[in-house]
């Protein structure tokens, strides 16, 4: 059967994150979006791990739901960890995900982070001194089975690849225990098909997840597995031998990173820029923060040749033509695209009371946006929504590229219609 799942979010005791990631809420969102597995993220902290264990219970191997319901997502232990340690003569700070199969694993693996000093009530995603190395030893010796997976590994300042404080390669990062690490994440500002450059992925997944702050970005981004049935040896063995259906991606421009610039500066560079101007801002004179495209043409090979097909519902989906990587489709969120249907805020009710009819009457948002006929989504209400998302599916859409912490602007009628949807609000 077909699992949509979404394993990197956070909970309400990260920085940054929206008081409403809670368990109930992040599981009656998940199901709103046609989530089937969500993480519960930041398992580290010991009051989120307090509230796991209160209003979660077991529902397999490895698998849990929120108690007092049959049919809402299952969720699988997750978290994030900031790695901040100097290494090779630089400052590394990279971000790590960890998967583990039962509470008492997790509790184990808190325990041998504090036993080196890790402050794990400080947040969600704790800072810790430790190693990427040393963090997947710590997991593999409190299970061998436990899943480490390095997290958005473009960004610039906290992705394993980022030019700021990343590395080149898995292996210098994390050494002899780079045979471990079964999967990337490609974060919002890459695509797959950029990962696809990148010769030491060619026997790894690339998964993507969407790192979300607040229940409304749930889905964002999500990986699709086919399994015989929801537990964590299944989802384990699906990661380790790249048995991935396919991905649901974020247009990667409107990621944050995206393009190279300065966001103080109010300078924004494409690659072809950067080639001809060079990576010094004209107005600080300082370097300009690397975009994504730019660190992947300097780590990647040549681009792999792709294929592009539209189904029955007119979606795009975008394949490796060698058939050696599953295939990608890129979404934008569907409030978002009725809030540039109707030309109103996204936070709007107007908005919101459209988006709760459409899914009310035709399923999850993801059955909205990838198996529902635009006829029957016009019929619930009306052309111009039906319209919006056709034009995305098609990928017939108009971004201004995110850059340096400023996420990319989705345009989906081009200049003719306002407001354009600014990610910047939506985090």
């Amino acid at each position: 059967m077909e699992i949509i799942a979404d394993l990197e979010v956070h909970s309400k005791y990260s920085r940054a994150v929206s008081p409403q990631m809670t368990i109930p809420i992040i599981s009656e969102y998940a199901a709103k979006k046609g989530i089937d597995l969500v993480g519960t993220g930041d398992f580290t902290h010991p009051m989120w791990l307090k509230e796991i264990e209160t209003n979660l219970t077991e529902a397999g191997e490895g698998v849990y739901r929120c108690k007092n319901s049959k049919s809402e997502p299952l969720f699988l232990l997750t978290s994030e960890i900031s790695c901040i340690y100097s290494d090779k003569g630089k400052t590394r700070r990279v971000h790590v995900l960890v998967y583990l199969p039962d509470i008492q694993k997790v509790k184990s693996f808190n325990s041998e982070l504090l036993k080196r000093n890790a402050n794990l009530a400080s947040d969600g995603r704790p800072i810790v001194g430790l190693s990427l190395k040393q963090i997947a030893q710590i997991a593999l010796e409190v299970d061998s089975h436990a899943l480490l997976i390095p997290a958005h590994v473009w960004t610039p300042w906290f992705g394993l690849y980022g030019s700021m404080s990343g590395y080149d390669s898995l292996s210098e990062a994390f050494g002899d225990l780079e045979k471990y690490i079964p999967a990337i994440e490609t974060g919002l500002s890459s695509s797959p098909a950029m990962n696809w450059r990148i010769k030491e992925l060619e026997r790894r997944s690339i998964v993507s997840f969407s790192d979300a702050h607040s229940p409304a970005r749930l889905g964002r981004e999500a990986t699709v597995f086919e399994l015989d049935g929801v537990n964590y040896g299944n989802i384990y063995d699906a990661v380790k031998n790249q048995k991935i259906a396919y991905t649901i991606e974020f247009y990667p421009e409107e990621g944050k990173y995206h393009f190279p610039g300065h966001r103080n500066c109010k300078i924004v560079y494409s690659p072809e820029d950067i080639k001809s101007k060079g990576n010094v801002c004209p107005v600080c004179g300082k370097s300009l923060t690397g975009g994504v495209v730019v660190r992947v043409d300097e780590l990647g090979g040549a681009e792999i040749e792709r294929v592009t097909e539209r189904d029955k519902f007119g979606v795009k989906w975008i394949g490796d033509k060698k058939e050696k990587k599953p295939g990608y489709v890129m979404l934008v969120p569907l409030i978002e695209i009725i809030s540039e249907s109707l030309g109103v805020g996204v936070g709007s009710k107007k908005v919101n009371d459209i988006y709760e009819l459409l899914i009310n009457q035709l399923g999850s948002e993801f059955e909205v946006l990838l198996r529902t006929s635009v006829h029957e989504i016009k019929k619930v209400v009306g052309p111009e929504i039906g319209e919006g998302i056709e034009k995305v599916r098609c990928g017939d859409i108009v971004i201004e590229p995110g850059y340096d912490g400023v996420f990319g602007k989705v345009k989906i009628w081009g200049n003719k219609k306002e407001p354009s949807i600014n990610q910047e609000s939506l985090f």
